[in-house]
């Protein structure tokens, strides 16, 4: 058994400190922002913040929610067992001050601290983890983040009141990093009984710095701060309670609005930064919060089920395609790069595959000969009466994600293939998951400073949102999940990568950057290791 307490002179888990080093390149070398206004003065209490998003996931439950608008927000209400030190990779105590894992990282127990309590006056105790934990896998696909970081799951055993043993019936090396993201963070145990209709639409008590007070559908999220709050993660910098009074999300679709509101001094903070706002915001004083997602890309995704995407060649030949340097240099935000792989480059474990993604024209249309398809009267190929048009689903990501989809397609129409675009709203995510009604998924990106993100969204023993068949690709990242030998566990990262590009299961497209446009007037609001915010440590001048 390896330990980790969190005094320094305490031995740490050999598989926390893997951990550690593994993400340390991923904290370090991926944030930036302009220099912090070193005339502020000291931190006060008090005031109201508000911060612009694009999207409403329209769900209150964040072990159900995958949107970063939403989370942006429901982060700020729920605490996690461990939380990973953006500047370090490290993951650090939060409602656990220690923690042992077992040598075959089948068991791992926590010790908690005293005091933590849920806004509804719950304890955060062992019989908390435990309900949370034996209700998570019962969400299903409605939680399809947290269902894979629990993937062997066998029982949660109460030591005592503020010790809770964890065991899975297999190895699950990454289960200790999964601790610290928003999908597993703890809910009362009285909301773990609730349906998770009832928990989406009326909310969950967690024991976080701040509790919802309002909320109104695709137009606002308020949050409050909660009293008497003290058992903040250990990577933040203040103790206590919050700074601030009262924070709002606000919805504004239309990026140049967002970014207009920030320079005009009506919202504090905006998400969704486009590149053309970037000069504007800076000009205006604004500084810009950017970090580099680990986890995997943003992407095309094909449904493997569907009859014209199931031909590998059809997939090989979108793949090939796609000139990823001309969307990332045109489109998004600046220090965005083009996708070299599934992960992106500050994924521990990223192995580059840009030889086998280089833009190819005739290697696409060589590809769609070989599977023969002709060329059409409108350009578009065709076979036996068939045009190939595929429909891709996008859930309104407005901006940039537009603008590059839109020039997909004109990448794809120039080798024959139709996209059809299909937009939807956030809130219809989970339904069309479910059913499956699309050829192809536009996004398809998580971000996670683990490679088993690829399990998360690759895995037939998930969810498997693009159909995909049951194979060796499973059979690798179940491995890889498994092993605790960090050199083992690069090689079945390196091969499952290998596998989903030589398959073109998806078609990555950039390394996508968090950009968060903050007002001169807020300190202390930086990005978390896996692109998310804190507000604990934010005060306004």
């Amino acid at each position: 058994m390896k330990t980790h307490r969190s005094s320094p002179q305490r031995p740490v888990s050999a598989l926390a400190l893997a951990l550690a080093l593994a993400t340390s390149l991923v904290a370090c070398g991926g944030a930036g922002s302009q220099a912090p206004d070193d005339t502020a003065g000291p931190p006060v209490s008090g005031g109201k913040f508000t911060f612009a998003v694009a999207t409403d996931a329209g769900c209150l439950d964040p072990q159900q929610v995958g949107s970063s608008d939403t989370l942006y927000a429901l982060r700020q209400t729920v605490d996690s067992l461990t939380d990973q030190d953006p500047a370090t990779g490290r993951i650090v105590p939060w409602l656990a001050r220690s923690w042992e894992v077992g040598d075959d990282a089948r068991t791992f127990t926590f010790h908690l601290r005293p005091g933590a309590t849920f806004s509804d006056g719950t304890p955060v105790d062992a019989q908390a983890v435990r309900k949370n934990f034996d209700a998570i896998p019962k969400l299903g696909g409605l939680a399809i983040l947290a269902q894979g970081y629990l993937t062997g799951y066998r029982e949660t055993r109460i030591v005592d009141d503020r010790t809770a043993e964890v065991v899975f019936d297999r190895p699950n090396a990454q289960f200790l990093q999964a601790t610290a993201t928003a999908s597993l963070a703890l809910v009362s145990p009285a909301d773990t009984a609730r349906s998770p209709q009832a928990r989406c639409s009326e909310g969950v008590h967690g024991s976080g710095p701040f509790t919802v007070s309002s909320y109104r559908q695709n137009q606002s999220l308020a949050l409050k701060r909660r009293t008497g709050y003290d058992w903040g993660s250990a990577a933040w910098q203040k103790k206590g309670g919050a700074y601030l009074d009262a924070v709002t999300f606000t919805v504004v679709g239309e990026s140049g609005v967002r970014a207009g509101s920030l320079g005009s001094g009506q919202v504090d903070a905006i998400g969704g930064v486009r590149r053309q706002d970037e000069a504007v915001l800076r000009r205006g004083g604004a500084r810009v919060e950017q970090r580099a997602n680990p986890g995997v890309v943003f992407n095309l995704g094909f449904n493997n089920a569907r009859p014209l995407t199931r031909d590998v060649r059809v997939r090989q030949a979108a793949q090939a395609a796609v000139d990823r340097a001309q969307i990332a240099t045109a489109l998004f935000p600046t220090g965005t790069r083009p996708a070299t792989s599934v992960l992106s480059r500050t994924t521990p474990g990223y192995t580059d595959l840009s030889g086998k993604l280089a833009h190819d024209k005739n290697r696409a249309e060589s590809l769609l000969s070989e599977a023969g398809w002709r060329a059409g009267p409108d350009g578009i190929l065709r076979k036996g009466g068939t045009r190939l048009s595929l429909t891709v689903v996008s859930f309104n990501r407005t901006g940039a994600y537009q603008s590059a989809l839109e020039l997909v397609q004109q990448q794809l129409k120039d080798v024959g293939i139709q996209l059809v675009i299909k937009e939807l709203q956030v809130t219809q995510f989970p339904q069309t998951i479910k059913t499956g009604d699309y050829d192809a998924l536009w996004g398809g990106d998580l971000t996670r400073a683990d490679p088993d993100a690829l399990r998360t969204l690759y895995s037939t023993r998930l969810v498997n949102s693009y159909r995909l068949p049951a194979g060796r690709l499973d059979t690798v990242l179940d491995e890889q999940a498994a092993t605790t030998d960090s050199a083992r566990r690069d090689e079945l990262v390196a091969e499952a990568q290998q596998l989903v590009i030589a398959q073109a299961y998806v078609v990555p497209i950039v390394d996508l950057e968090s950009l968060v446009g903050v007002s001169r007037r807020v300190h202390g609001l930086t990005l978390g290791a896996s692109g998310g915010i804190s507000l604990h440590d934010t005060w306004k001048s």
